[in-house]
């Protein structure tokens, strides 16, 4: 039912990747997150949530910088200190770099808007030649077409396989390289929708989805059988099913054992298709519909 759409929608669809650790330690955790371009200008749609993770990543690394900066030729005792003053413990991440897969030739900077209401933000790339994206998409022109019981996709990057970076020993810093793999596969999921969502007002500004939205599709697209944007997956919810087991005795492996089970439904909560349009007016984007 999506081929054809998966393979137009990805054209347009990238992932976000992020590295980070906590303070002095080297495990290096890996992050990601999803966005889509609108046009051939370098204007592009991700969740409210993923552009303040993105914008939280340069307030942290100019606290391990200045902490570098403060111990240098200090003793293990005064680095401490430093450390102490500055908030910095084994719970806290100190580093987080961030990348942007196969978005841009080159980039200088990244301006955000992000929407007063929804979990939504708009990303201007700045300083490129030349995009590396193919295709750009088309927008549901009639929002009221999408009805409870069709069927639609979302695209995205959750599950993140890349491995091209290391922490620099000698200057105790992350860092990206190029000699792991940079990519991860992207992940397709579709689902039916369920319900409309609506804020106070009545105002319809979301889609709610028969299936989750994975770790890692935050800011993806939502389309359906043709490619046509319909909206954005912002984040998934857990509604107890009330269908508890305590204590049942089961048979595994050949042994009784006595198991406890909570069912929960997973959905997707994405945002509606005219919230976004009305956004991307707002900001005089420009857009295709169809």
């Amino acid at each position: 039912m999506f081929v054809n759409a998966i393979q137009k929608v990805a054209g347009f669809t990238r992932a976000i990747h992020s590295i980070s650790r906590n303070f002095g330690g080297n495990k290096i955790e890996k992050g990601a997150a999803t966005l889509f371009f609108v046009n051939q200008e370098g204007w592009a749609l991700t969740c409210k949530h993923v552009a303040q993770w993105l914008t939280s990543a340069d307030a942290i690394n100019k606290k391990y910088t200045q902490y570098q900066t403060e111990v240098h030729n200090l003793t293990t005792g005064q680095k401490k200190a430093v450390a102490k003053r500055m908030g910095l413990d084994e719970t806290k991440v100190s580093e987080m770099k961030v990348t942007f897969v196969d978005c841009v030739d080159q980039l200088q900077n990244i301006r955000f808007f992000l929407h007063p209401e929804y979990d939504l933000a708009l990303l201007k790339f700045e300083g490129f030649e030349k995009p590396s994206y193919s295709e750009t998409p088309v927008f549901l022109k009639d929002d009221q077409t999408v009805q409870p019981g069709a069927m639609l996709c979302r695209l995205g990057f959750p599950f993140p396989e890349f491995s091209n970076f290391h922490l620099n020993q000698e200057t105790d810093s992350l860092e990206w390289n190029k000699t792991g793999q940079a990519r991860s596969p992207r992940f397709p999921i579709e689902g039916m929708v369920t319900r409309f969502l609506g804020d106070k007002s009545g105002k319809v500004y979301g889609i709610e989805m028969s299936t989750p939205g994975l770790r890692g599709q935050s800011g993806g697209p939502l389309f359906d059988p043709e490619g046509r944007i319909v909206g954005m997956q912002s984040r998934t919810k857990h509604l107890h099913l009330g269908f508890d087991i305590e204590d049942k005795e089961v048979i595994a492996h050949g042994k009784i054992k006595k198991v406890n089970d909570y069912a929960f439904i997973h959905l997707g909560e994405c945002i509606h298709i005219s919230v976004i349009k009305e956004f991307l007016k707002k900001n005089d984007v420009r857009f295709e519909e169809g």
